[in-house]
């Protein structure tokens, strides 16, 4: 585990400990969205499209503040009026300035959307959360929790009705994340030493696409040629967020970008 993994895996034990005291199971079980069936996620990155996850971000390590205006429904409803297949919204609230809030609050406004939580998921409990925000995926980073565990999540996260995207960096983690048969895959182009972001890690490891399962390109894609090529070596779905975010208007940095998809 990286240096910086190390911290924020500390920070994250504290804030489930936290969370479990304000919020015991149970009461997760009796609030929010928990009794929601969760939409399947699979399928729709099944479609011969440039199937793109946009991101509710306002803040990360690398790029510090992002996004200044606070307007999660907005951002959300922008992203799907411009096509986006899924959203990615971000929780963890000190690197990336996130919260449960916004999910179950874009929840609530897009009850058809599909949802991803992407945080830093280390304890069962935080799938409880994720259900009772309006979630129909979690993100899963084998670099966080290594293979036995996020094996378990994995399978916890399942049972739940939830669709796990399990990320990777390298091949011994796709190697993994194969060996409990991750049906969505995420490779993520950001070194988690430099924390800087290198496509050549997506096309080193699209020859190891593991066979029925979908493979999501993250980090990094900027231009409609770097989602063609990635397209062409087998992504199924592409997670991005930084670039749209860094203007006023995400969802029509996504319209743009799919124009000039169109156009290729």
């Amino acid at each position: 585990m990286s240096g910086f993994l190390e911290k924020i895996h500390g920070i994250t034990q504290e804030r489930v400990r936290q969370a479990i005291a304000t919020f015991p199971p149970a009461a997760l079980k009796d609030s929010g969205f928990y009794h929601r069936t969760p939409h399947e996620v699979i399928p729709a990155f099944q479609k011969d499209d440039y199937n793109i996850i946009a991101e509710v971000k306002f803040a990360s390590p690398s790029e510090g503040e992002i996004h200044a205006a606070r307007a999660p429904e907005k951002i959300a409803a922008g992203y799907l009026e411009a096509g986006a297949t899924m959203l990615s919204v971000l929780t963890e609230p000190q690197y990336f300035k996130g919260s449960l809030d916004y999910l179950s609050a874009i929840r609530k406004a897009q009850p058809d959307a599909l949802l991803l939580r992407k945080d830093f998921i280390i304890d069962p409990y935080q799938l409880l959360e994720a259900r009772a925000a309006g979630a129909d995926a979690v993100l899963l980073i084998v670099a966080m929790t290594g293979s036995p565990l996020t094996a378990d999540l994995h399978d916890e996260a399942l049972a739940l009705g939830l669709t796990p995207l399990v990320e990777v960096h390298d091949a011994a983690e796709l190697e993994q994340a194969a060996d409990f048969s991750a049906k969505m895959i995420g490779v993520n182009n950001r070194n988690l030493k430099t924390l800087k972001t290198e496509l050549d890690t997506s096309r080193e490891l699209a020859a190891m696409k593991p066979e029925g399962a979908v493979f999501i390109c993250e980090s990094g894609l900027k231009t409609a040629a770097d989602l063609g090529e990635m397209r062409g070596l087998g992504y199924d779905g592409f997670l991005m967020g930084t670039h749209f975010m860094r203007g006023e208007n995400p969802g029509a940095a996504l319209r743009r970008l799919r124009e000039d998809l169109l156009c290729m």
